[in-house]
């Protein structure tokens, strides 16, 4: 887990986006976070291009192999 907290506190430097700081912090405190939960970044839309720029570049993982109310993770 320490390891893939590292890879995201370097990642989240070359994701472009409003809330990135805030984003961050929740992912970093919680197990588990719905793109609903980061109302930092901006809509829901773009909380979810948020997660899933940071599921390409390897910071976090996509937890539930669902399309729809998807939850992401360290």
């Amino acid at each position: 887990m320490l390891r893939r907290a590292a890879q995201l506190q370097q990642v989240i430097t070359r994701v472009r986006s409003r809330g990135r700081e805030d984003g961050a912090a929740l992912l970093l405190a919680d197990d588990a976070v719905a793109p609903v939960r980061l109302a930092g970044i901006g809509s829901d839309r773009a909380a979810r291009r948020f997660l899933e720029r940071l599921t390409a570049l390897g910071a976090v993982r996509e937890l539930t192999g669902r399309p729809t109310f998807r939850l992401y993770g360290l």
